[in-house]
């Protein structure tokens, strides 16, 4: 739980503080990539770890996770530009790489999926703590102290969490040999890295049609096209075919995509747009956002009674449709800002979300072993950092592609309609989302159940 709590309230502290930032450090056109980059090294390093952690266990990537993070934070907090700061959150980022997916990976060892469902409140818990700590912190240290503190403040979580893993946590691994594919690992790296530069730089910091937009995006379907041939011959796979072609953990994934589009969509533009259209406070604007955070842990804490008696794919439609009615209100009514209905749509998709995130992954887990476990639970987090990275880029492009280089409080006119568009695409990802939901097995016997007993025994 302490573990988790380290991504909760990175999730949420930061967009509270990007306006201060900006201001602070500059580079308005830049700051997409203080998400971009976090997601994307988080992105590519999910399945590098987890391909690890099935193979000498979940504790030392964890704790080399938790390391990371804490040496991303302290030199994010220093950072004296807004390169540095990209740079130093990339460092955070590779730590998130291990950190969320292996806390999710050990709560699926310790407990059966009907141990899961009372679990899975004590980790919506946490979210929902930092759902409020998160803004609250980042509006505060931003408007009163400063924005460095939002990378201070993990330093002790970061060594409470390395603590109570060291003392607690206790596995028996069969140790044997295995064939890494850093191959496959650096190829994922470069097309996933080229592929999100070319959609967060093009338009912006040079022409769609210019030589560096081909060049990333040429090189970028290369570098992917040459993972998937090297995986299809891989002993052993950073990243499986297999977890694509099977029926549950394709449209698992690809519902955990849209999770990603649909969260960091909000999260990274709701602050600023409150703040420029409303010129209300960063606090403000903090707990405003807070409400889609606290609505997912709501949703989240019951989800496990619902799929235990109706199953998962009926669970995860109903999330689906909640997150499609959420972001399209959104989207309606963003031509008139308010403060009160951001705050009510927010809280709206987080009930969605809370339906539709832990169930489709829970799901995903309860259909293999313990040695898969790691792999696929990483290809799901690998799954929604992507959406979530892609998702920036992609809003970033536009965004900044309908200003014209113009300053959102220069021209709030044009930030509006600019945002609003944003919004328009995150509510159709959310249809598409529940199109995937829809192509789920339709009945708990199609999900099967292995590893309870197994599960136990090896954590």
């Amino acid at each position: 739980m302490v573990t988790t709590g380290l991504v909760a309230i990175d999730a949420t502290i930061l967009a509270t503080a990007v306006p201060t930032i900006v201001k602070d450090l500059g580079g308005f056109t830049s700051f997409p990539w203080l998400f971009s980059v976090y997601l994307l090294t988080q992105a590519v390093a999910v399945p590098i770890y987890s391909k690890l952690a099935d193979t000498v266990g979940r504790k030392p990537i964890v704790l080399i996770g938790v390391g990371l993070f804490l040496l991303g934070s302290v030199l994010s907090g220093f950072a004296w530009s807004m390169p540095t700061l990209i740079l130093f959150r990339a460092i955070q980022g590779l730590g998130a790489g291990a950190v969320q997916p292996m806390a999710i990976t050990i709560a699926g060892d310790i407990y059966t999926v009907e141990e899961r469902a009372k679990a899975q409140g004590y980790i919506a818990s946490v979210w929902a703590l930092s759902s409020v700590v998160g803004p609250t912190l980042g509006g505060v240290f931003s408007q009163y102290v400063t924005w460095r503190w939002i990378f201070f403040v993990n330093v002790p979580l970061c060594l409470a969490a390395g603590w109570l893993l060291v003392r607690h946590l206790h596995e028996r691994i069969e140790r044997r040999r295995h064939a890494i594919d850093w191959t496959g690992g650096a190829l994922l790296t470069v097309a996933s890295t080229l592929l999100i530069l070319g959609l967060l730089e093009g338009g912006n910091a040079w022409a769609w049609d210019a030589p560096q937009s081909i060049a990333a995006f040429g090189v970028g379907v290369l570098a992917l096209v040459g993972f998937l041939l090297v995986e299809r011959r891989a002993a052993e796979p950073v990243l499986p075919l297999w977890v694509m072609s099977r029926r549950l953990l394709g449209t698992t994934a690809l519902i955990a995509v849209g999770v990603g589009v649909v969260l960091i969509g909000l999260t990274s533009y709701i602050p600023s747009y409150l703040e420029a259209l409303l010129h209300v406070s960063p606090l403000t604007s903090g707990l405003t956002l807070a409400m889609l955070t606290i609505g997912w842990p709501i949703a989240a804490s019951q989800a496990g009674r619902l799929y235990l008696r109706f199953g998962f794919r009926a669970t995860v439609l109903l999330g689906s449709v909640v997150v499609v009615g959420g972001t399209a209100a959104l989207a309606l009514t963003a031509g008139q800002p308010s403060v009160v209905v951001v705050g009510l749509t927010c809280f709206v998709v987080g009930l969605g979300l809370g339906l539709v995130a832990a169930p489709s992954l829970i799901a995903a887990q309860s259909s293999v072993g313990w040695g898969e476990r790691a792999v696929v639970t990483g290809a799901n987090m690998f799954a929604r950092s992507m959406g979530s990275a892609v998702g920036v880029a992609v809003l970033g492009a536009l965004v900044n592609g309908l200003m014209h280089g113009a300053d959102a409080g220069a021209d709030p006119v044009r930030f509006r309609g600019a945002v609003t568009a944003g919004f328009v695409g995150v509510a159709a990802v959310a249809v598409v989302t529940t199109i995937a939901a829809l192509a789920m097995p339709r009945n708990r016997a199609d999900v099967p159940v292995r590893g309870g007993e197994e599960s136990a025994a090896a954590a």
